[in-house]
């Protein structure tokens, strides 16, 4: 056991290090995609006059979607770090009785929470080892603890309810023009809450599970936080000043929070009323709205609530500024027309329609997200891009569509468990270091890539392909 795993932990930090060497930052593969794809039009005959007007009108695009992205990171972290949150984490840590039992704990909440809100399993699951690691009875390595605690965003995150390209594809607002012609709506009916969709995240939590329970180091070889030298203190959540001034009595008063809570659960209790569970949660803006509202009357207090938001913005800067530049990739993939008179996401859907099958889509389309996954970590701006052309292809080989964006989703989230751009969050809580956790979720990365293709694959032959639905 020890020698097996000390194996692929050599290989994946061998990975790593060529990856902290080769691969730079996310923003510059942003860059470079626009410079791609732009010489790619003009190649295809596309004036650079087009061009470039086609990259100005897509920059900003995507600025609804932008914040609604922003915001479920806000609200993610307020509702994690909150007071309560603090407690039931205290809780949560007195569960598990060995050091492998708490790796499996930690893979099990950070599952299940991702399958809610991406932004609150990170940051829940990262305090939760955090609080673990201060039990001396448990030996637990903290290496795969926190390999644990990212397996939500690294399996099953984009099959649940905060999937970008499922929640973009429900909302036709959020959507560029060009796309919604292509795909039409899309509610969660037709994507997550498939049967076929929920037995394959089923199974790719028993997988990671087994996977996680067997490459736990015990005993001797465990890496706990004292081994590492890392000193696991309590959060300090509460703020430490109290109000001196009369200016400041309302910052660290709770009625305003709970009016603006109470005020917020009217609202939230007409929209489910009306529009029934499903649809409601289906909408970003109300789902984003959820959870601020439950951050707010969490934190109590509007001083630990900005405090909250104050600490989560950081984690919000990539998307920003990246996925103006996404947009602009979209509009010079379907307004830029080269001489032919067709752009360039025609021509990658004649591409992927001619490489593949209806019964091979899933197998083609997940190889090729997967990959350009791992250079665009963006599950919502990396949709914008390929979308296009990927749903253009499904419309044409009559591949259900719903399925078409599932597919995407379970094999978007592959890379991540490679790719330590959203690791940045969660390694700075714990203190360590990218090639510290690369070396555990490589382990899951060489098992879950033939074991999603094979699902998508098999699942997909079971549904029967429906023309989009243009609002």
């Amino acid at each position: 056991m020890s020698k097996h795993v000390g194996w692929l932990e050599r290989i994946s930090l061998r990975c790593c290090a060529w990856s902290e060497r080769w691969i730079p930052d996310a923003y510059v593969f942003a860059v470079l995609g626009v410079i791609v794809v732009a010489i790619a039009a003009i190649a295809l005959g596309s004036p650079v006059t087009q061009t470039a007007k086609a990259f100005g009108d897509g920059f900003w695009s995507l600025i609804p979607f932008t914040m609604q992205m922003s915001f479920i990171i806000i609200g993610g972290y307020v509702v994690a770090s909150s007071p309560p949150a603090a407690r039931l984490i205290d809780k949560l840590a007195s569960v598990p009785r060995s050091g492998r039992g708490a790796v499996c704990w930690v893979s099990v909440i950070s599952m299940l929470f991702s399958m809610l809100h991406w932004g609150l399993s990170m940051i829940l699951g990262s305090l939760l080892v955090r609080a673990l690691s201060r039990r001396d009875d448990l030996d637990m390595d903290l290496r795969a603890a926190a390999a644990a605690a990212y397996l939500g965003m690294g399996s099953v995150w984009a099959m649940g309810l905060s999937s970008s390209a499922a929640q973009l594809q429900a909302n036709p607002a959020s959507m560029p023009p060009a796309l919604l012609q292509i795909t039409g709506v899309i509610p969660f009916t037709e994507t997550i809450f498939l049967w076929q969709s929920i037995a394959l995240t089923a199974i790719l939590i028993v997988v990671t599970l087994a996977i996680a329970w067997l490459t736990t180091p015990r005993g001797e070889n465990a890496q706990t936080a004292r081994r590492l030298g890392i000193i696991a203190d309590t959060p300090t959540i509460e703020p430490t000043a109290q109000a001196t001034r009369p200016g400041e009595w309302l910052e660290h008063s709770p009625l305003l929070n709970v009016l603006i809570a109470a005020l917020g659960a009217i609202w939230l209790f007409q929209e489910f009323a009306t529009k029934g569970a499903a649809l409601a949660i289906s909408s970003l803006n109300t789902y984003n709205f959820l959870f601020v509202m439950l951050g707010l009357l969490l934190c109590w207090r509007p001083r630990v609530f900005l405090d909250s938001v104050s600490k989560s913005v950081s984690g919000v800067s990539g998307v920003l500024i990246q996925f103006p530049f996404y947009g602009g990739i979209a509009a010079i993939l379907t307004s830029a027309v080269g001489s032919d008179g067709q752009s360039i996401a025609h021509h990658l859907s004649t591409f992927f329609a001619q490489a593949a099958t209806r019964e091979t889509f899933p197998v083609v389309m997940g190889i090729y997200s997967a990959v350009l996954g791992f250079f665009v970590p963006s599950g919502g701006g990396k949709w914008i891009i390929e979308a296009p052309y990927v749903m253009a292809a499904a419309n044409e080989l009559k591949v259900h569509l719903g399925w078409a964006v599932q597919v995407y989703n379970a094999a978007e989230a592959l890379p991540n468990l490679i790719n330590p751009f959203w690791m940045l969050p969660l390694l700075g809580i714990l203190k360590l270091r990218a090639r510290d956790v690369i070396g555990f979720t490589m382990i899951q990365f060489i098992v879950h890539v033939p074991v999603v293709l094979f699902l998508l694959w098999a699942f997909g032959l079971t549904l029967e392909y429906k023309p989009p639905v243009i609002p």
